[in-house]
C-alpha cells in the first residue's frame, strides 16, 4: 500500500489520469515470476548453482540462435540494450591492438580506431560508445544516407566505402560498422548484403540491430533482411517484440576466443550473471516456438491492415519500412497527413486510440510523421485488429476536419484583424484548433497593469462561458492544460462549411454587449449610491420638519407617547421611492393612493439602450417619518 501510494500521490494531488500500465499477460506473469525465482536459485549450493545456470543460460543461447536463423553464435543478456554492443566493441579493440591489455589506450596512438554509424541509427548511440570505450570522438563516422538513389534513411554505401579508404589513407584502423535492419525512425534496412562485403574486404566488425530483426523468426524473410544472419553480432529486443516485461535484450555474437570474450565482459564465470536468463528462459519455454512466430506474425499483419485501409485515403502520405515492394512486410508505417500538422494528428490519435501504439516522430529533412510500428508496441498495449479499424476511423474523421481547419486559420487571422478594436489574434501554435483570441477593450489600455489584467481576465471569462452556451459544434476553451495565459479563448477544430466573418463577429459582438452591460453595472452602481445619499438627506430634512412640527415634548419617548394617545398628530412629511431606472426620488403619495406602481419614465431616459431591461425596477426607500 505504501508503494502504491508512492506511485500515484503526485497523480492524485495533481488530480491527473493514472497513467496506463503494460498489457501484461500470462507470458507477462511468467517473465515477473522469472526475477522472483532467480533471487531464490541464488542462495542454492554454489555447485547446483553452477550447474542450473549454465543449463539456463545454454538453453536460451541454444533457442534464441536458432529462432532467429543465427548459426553457432553466443549470448551475451544486458539491461541497457547498448551495452551489448559497447562489450562488443571491447572485444575488437582487444582482438585488433595485441598489447591493449597491457598498454591501455596508448596504443591508439599508432592508429585510431573508427566505428562507423548511419546519419539515421539511433541518436546519442555513437557518442555513448565513445564515452564507455574512452574513445575521442574523432573515432565516430557518421555515414550520411541515400539522397538521390534508393531510400533517404539507408547508408550511402558508395560513400561509406570512400570514408574507410581515406581513414585507411591516414593511417587509420577501421574497427565496426554499425548497421541497421530497421532504422528507429522509419523503419529502413541498410544494405546489409553489400556493407558485410565491405567488412569482409576491410577486416571490419559488422553488427546489425533494428526492429526488423524480429521478422527473421518466420517463414518467409526477406533477402534484405536475411543478411543480418551473414554479421558478426546483432542485438535483439525480445522483450518488446513478444510483449515481456523486465526481460534484458540480447547480443548475439560470433567469435571462437573465450579468453578474450571474458576480457570484454561478454562472458562472465558468475553463476549469478548468468541467471539475467531465467526470466527470458520461462517465458521462451512458456510462449514456445509457435507462439512466438504467432505474436511477431500478427504484429506484422496489424502493419499489413493498416497499410491496405490507408491506399484509399488521398490526403495520407505513407512512408513504408524497408522495401518499396508492396507485397512485402511491412513493419514499419510512417503516415504524414498533408496539409496538416502530425504533430497535433498524432496527439489526437494517442488519447483517441491509445491502445494503437501510435507516435510521433521527427526527421531532420522530411518533417513530421506519425509512426505505427507494432513489433515495438503491439505485444505490450494488446493492440488487435478492431484497434486498427478504430484508429482508420478516426483519421478519416480527425483529417478532414484538421485540413479544413487548417485551411481557414489565415481567414481567422485576417478577420480578427478587422476587428481590431476589440479583439487580439494570439499567436498559439501548438494549439491544433482554429486559433486563439482576447477580448480587449480600448478603455482597459489606461488602466493599472493590475487592473487591467484582472479586468481582462473577468471579461474574457465571462465571454468564454456565453460562447460555450452557444449553440454551436465549435468547441471553445481556455486552451490546454499547460497553457499560462488566462485571458485567452481557444477555438477548436471546425470543419470547410464555418462562415469564418461570421464567427468572429459573434464574439466581438457578445464580447461588446458584455463589456457594455459591465459598464452600465457601474454607472447604476454610481447612481444608486448618489440616491442613497440623496435620501440620507432627505430623511435628515425629514426628521428636522417633524421635530419642528410636533415639537421637542412629542419626541421624548413616555411623554410623546401620552400625547400622541390623547392628541393624534397628522404629519404632513410624505414618504420617498427611489427609481433605479432613472436614478430619482419620488414621493410614495401617488403609490400609496391609488395602491399601483408609478411608471412616468419612458425609455428614452434610460441612461443606456440597455435600460429597456431595468424599466419599472424601483427601489422603496423607507424615508417616512418613524
Amino acid at each position: 500500500h505504501f508503494v502504491h501510494n508512492l506511485i500515484h500521490e503526485e497523480d492524485e494531488m495533481e488530480d491527473k489520469p493514472r497513467h496506463r500500465l503494460q498489457n501484461v499477460g500470462e507470458q507477462g506473469h511468467m517473465a515477473l515470476l522469472g526475477h522472483s525465482l532467480a533471487a531464490y536459485i541464488s542462495v542454492l549450493d554454489k555447485e547446483q548453482l553452477r550447474k542450473l545456470t549454465t543449463r539456463i543460460l545454454s538453453d536460451t543461447t541454444l533457442w534464441l540462435c536458432r529462432l532467429f536463423r543465427y548459426e553457432n553464435g553466443s549470448a551475451y543478456l544486458h539491461e541497457d540494450n547498448r551495452d551489448g554492443l559497447v562489450k562488443v566493441c571491447r572485444l575488437i579493440i582487444n582482438a585488433r591492438y595485441e598489447e591493449y591489455a597491457s598498454e591501455g589506450y596508448s596504443v591508439f596512438r599508432s592508429k585510431q580506431p573508427v566505428i562507423y554509424q548511419s546519419a539515421s541509427c539511433r541518436p546519442g548511440l555513437g557518442q555513448h560508445l565513445c564515452s564507455q570505450l574512452g574513445l575521442p570522438l574523432s573515432s565516430l563516422c557518421t555515414v550520411p544516407c541515400n539522397t538521390i538513389f534508393g531510400s533517404q534513411h539507408q547508408m550511402d554505401v558508395a560513400l561509406l566505402d570512400k570514408l574507410i579508404k581515406e581513414d585507411l589513407e591516414a593511417e587509420k584502423l577501421p574497427l565496426l560498422l554499425i548497421a541497421n535492419a530497421g532504422t528507429p525512425g522509419a523503419g529502413h534496412t541498410d544494405k546489409l548484403g553489400r556493407m558485410k562485403d565491405l567488412c569482409d574486404q576491410y577486416n571490419m566488425w559488422f553488427h546489425v540491430e533494428g526492429v526488423n530483426l524480429a521478422t527473421l523468426a518466420l517463414s518467409d524473410v526477406t533477402s534484405a533482411v536475411m543478411a543480418a544472419t551473414r554479421s558478426d553480432s546483432v542485438t535483439l529486443t525480445p522483450g518488446q517484440w513478444l510483449g515481456l516485461p523486465a526481460v534484458t535484450a540480447v547480443t548475439l555474437y560470433r567469435y571462437e576466443d573465450p579468453a578474450l570474450s571474458l576480457a570484454a565482459g561478454l562472458t562472465s564465470s558468475q553463476p549469478v550473471e548468468k541467471l539475467r536468463a531465467l526470466p527470458l528462459w520461462l517465458s521462451l519455454q512458456y510462449l514456445g516456438h509457435n507462439g512466438i512466430v504467432q505474436k511477431i506474425k500478427d504484429a506484422t499483419s496489424l502493419s499489413q491492415q493498416l497499410l491496405q485501409k490507408l491506399k484509399s485515403l488521398a490526403s495520407i502520405k505513407i512512408l513504408v519500412g524497408y522495401s518499396v515492394n508492396w507485397q512485402l512486410i511491412k513493419n514499419v508505417i510512417c503516415l504524414y497527413p498533408l496539409k496538416i500538422s502530425c504533430l497535433q494528428l498524432g496527439e489526437q490519435l494517442v488519447q483517441l486510440v491509445p491502445t494503437s501504439g501510435v507516435e510521433v516522430v521527427e526527421f531532420e529533412d522530411e518533417g513530421t510523421y506519425i509512426r505505427f510500428s507494432p513489433l515495438l508496441t503491439a505485444a505490450a498495449l494488446g493492440t488487435q485488429q478492431q484497434d486498427i479499424e478504430h484508429m482508420v476511423k478516426r483519421l478519416m474523421e480527425l483529417v478532414p476536419v484538421m485540413s479544413s481547419t487548417v485551411s481557414l486559420r489565415q481567414d481567422f487571422r485576417e478577420e480578427t484583424h478587422r476587428h481590431a478594436a476589440s479583439l487580439r489574434y494570439v499567436e498559439k501554435l501548438s494549439w491544433p484548433g482554429l486559433g486563439a483570441v482576447r477580448y480587449q477593450p480600448q478603455e482597459a489600455e489606461g488602466l493599472h497593469e493590475s487592473r487591467r489584467k484582472q479586468e481582462l481576465e473577468k471579461l474574457n471569462a465571462e465571454l468564454l462561458k456565453k460562447l460555450q452556451d452557444l449553440d454551436s459544434d465549435i468547441m471553445f476553451s481556455s486552451g490546454p492544460e499547460f497553457e499560462t495565459e488566462d485571458d485567452c479563448i481557444f477555438i477548436g477544430m471546425v470543419t470547410e462549411d464555418v462562415d469564418v466573418s461570421e464567427l468572429v463577429e459573434t464574439i466581438a459582438t457578445l464580447g461588446k454587449e458584455i463589456e457594455e452591460s459591465g459598464r452600465l453595472l457601474e454607472n447604476m452602481t454610481e447612481v444608486v449610491r448618489k440616491g442613497i445619499m440623496e435620501a440620507e438627506l432627505q430623511l435628515q430634512r425629514a426628521n428636522e420638519e417633524k421635530l419642528m412640527e410636533e415639537g421637542m415634548l412629542r419626541q421624548l419617548p413616555l411623554v410623546g407617547s401620552v400625547l400622541n394617545w390623547f392628541s393624534p398628530v397628522q404629519s404632513s412629511i410624505k414618504g420617498t421611492t427611489f427609481n433605479l431606472a432613472a436614478g430619482s426620488l419620488d414621493s410614495t403619495e401617488v403609490i400609496y393612493s391609488t395602491k399601483a406602481q408609478a411608471s412616468r419614465l419612458s425609455l428614452q431616459d434610460t441612461p443606456t439602450s440597455s435600460s429597456k431591461r431595468l424599466q419599472g425596477m424601483i427601489i422603496h426607500c423607507c424615508c417616512a417619518p418613524l
